[in-house]
């Protein structure tokens, strides 16, 4: 390892506990960086996704299955990232490999219309409440970019109220910052219009949301949201919340979009739109509706969907652009997404069920292994989905990323859990993730006693420390 590698992840963290987790994780990675030293090379900072890289470096994969990875120097872990949280079923379920083994040989790519993607978008309109009429793309991102622009042509307005800790991905009018408490300024390369015209609310604070939605109701096209944050800690909206957004917007004439990316299918098999019984006016859509494949969607009402349509006699100012990309409805991501979401259809009773119980026992678990040691521990969540906080104050809920951002201790207890995690044989993301089909009661007791020992850790290091500090404050008494 260079000493300039090697001083920068150092100097990252002071703390000789983390270091030494540091320098287990080199021992036992030597091939991860010897690519990542390659990577290097040809990409910016070695990744074409921020998230992906951790310090002191990514470990890269070489196969998975079920709930498991093996990455190239031979470990084994135990995934709850699930390849962004869509690998419901877990990693190369046998619906999804026959499904893409047929395929394969029919064709690859078309580029011209199809019957597959007719019969993904009846399964996505019988599931999904808001779904009058859909349209496929290629990302998440891009659903969420189309979903923007259809609100501005049926609107004729512009502004748009987001949550602060939302991410709706990396477009241009969606990536502008989501907390001004916390942010130093604005993005780079941030376009000053979407800046102007982006009013952030506290999420869960209703007479906040119908504040701003009453000041700026005569230019607001949509709230865009999601209804139980991802990136934002998966803390679940309060229903009289979306209800009071429901009822504002409608009363203002304005969208509401549900950012479905990550709940839908996930939470239930109708999104969290089922979930509350609230029915927004466009969805975007993405992740478990490919089966692991690259896609996006947008659905929603058929008058407001119809503004895309190459056959509608609109007015020019009306018209609006949804290109949906080169791979839109690619046969490789329908034939995934059908044979995903028709399995889920048809197993629903066993999967949501045994999916709720499960992130329920994980997220009691991991609060529980922490109080044990005297470390206060938050896990929010819902359904499958969990992560773990450290509040630096005494919290009986989290409701809202502003305080999970001002009053957690995000950053340098994020860090420390993921690598003693990983340490020992535990692949988490934001301090938690997703939970699959494949992760048996077994994995999850496995995962909550590595848990355990990694709260027993931090706890005697904590000890550590404050010996050590009484210990330096008694010798500076001395001297003087």
């Amino acid at each position: 390892m260079s000493q300039s590698f090697r001083r920068k992840w150092k100097d990252n963290d002071t703390m000789s506990s983390l270091n030494q987790e540091y320098q287990k994780y080199i021992c036992r990675s030597r091939k991860s960086l010897k690519l990542y030293h390659r990577a290097l090379q040809v990409m910016a900072g070695g990744v074409s996704h921020n998230l992906r890289y951790f310090a002191p470096y990514p470990c890269y994969l070489a196969r998975a299955e079920g709930a498991r990875f093996w990455d190239v120097d031979g470990n084994e872990y135990l995934d709850f990232w699930m390849g962004h949280y869509l690998n419901i079923l877990g990693h190369t379920p046998e619906p999804i490999l026959s499904a893409l083994e047929k395929q394969v040989r029919q064709g690859i790519q078309w580029g011209i219309v199809h019957e597959l993607q007719i019969e993904l978008a009846e399964i996505v309109q019988r599931l999904i409440p808001s779904a009058e009429k859909v349209r496929f793309c290629c990302s998440g991102t891009e659903a969420v970019i189309y979903a923007q622009r259809l609100a501005r042509a049926s609107t004729s307005r512009q502004k748009f109220i987001k949550m602060e800790g939302s991410w709706h991905g990396a477009g241009t009018h969606s990536a502008t910052i989501d907390n001004p408490d916390l942010s130093q300024g604005k993005r780079g390369g941030s376009c000053e219009d979407a800046i102007q015209n982006t009013i952030l609310v506290r999420f869960n604070d209703v007479q906040q949301a119908i504040d701003r939605i009453r000041e700026h109701a005569d230019d607001l096209a949509a709230v865009i949201m999601e209804p139980i944050l991802g990136e934002g800690g998966f803390i679940p909206a309060e229903r009289k919340f979306l209800e009071a957004i429901r009822e504002e917007t409608n009363r203002a004439g304005a969208l509401l979009i549900f950012d479905e990316i990550i709940t839908g299918f996930r939470v239930g098999l109708s999104g969290a739109q089922g979930l509350y019984n609230i029915r927004p006016d466009l969805t975007t859509l993405g992740k478990i509706l490919g089966g692991g494949m690259p896609i996006g969607a947008v659905v929603g009402r058929a008058d407001i969907m119809e503004l895309c349509s190459p056959t509608a006699n609109l007015p020019e100012y009306k018209k609006t652009l949804i290109g949906g990309g080169t791979f839109s409805c690619a046969p490789l991501c329908m034939r995934a997404g059908i044979a995903m979401l028709r399995y889920l259809e048809e197993n629903a009773q066993k999967i949501y069920p045994y999916l709720e119980a499960a992130g329920n026992q994980i997220r009691t678990g991991i609060e529980q292994a922490f109080a044990r040691y005297g470390i206060a521990a938050k896990c929010t969540g819902i359904g499958s989905l969990f992560m773990t906080h450290f509040p630096k104050i005494k919290l009986e809920e989290l409701k809202d990323s502003h305080t999970l951002a001002v009053d957690c201790d995000l950053e340098k207890r994020e860090k420390e859990l993921k690598i003693r995690l990983l340490n020992k044989g535990v692949f988490v993301m934001h301090g938690g993730g997703a939970i699959s089909m494949a992760h048996t009661p077994a994995d999850l007791a496995i995962a909550l006693e590595k848990v355990e020992e990694v709260a027993k850790e931090m706890a005697e290091d904590q000890v550590g420390r404050r010996q050590a500090a009484s210990c330096c404050l008694e010798e500076a008494v001395l001297k003087s």
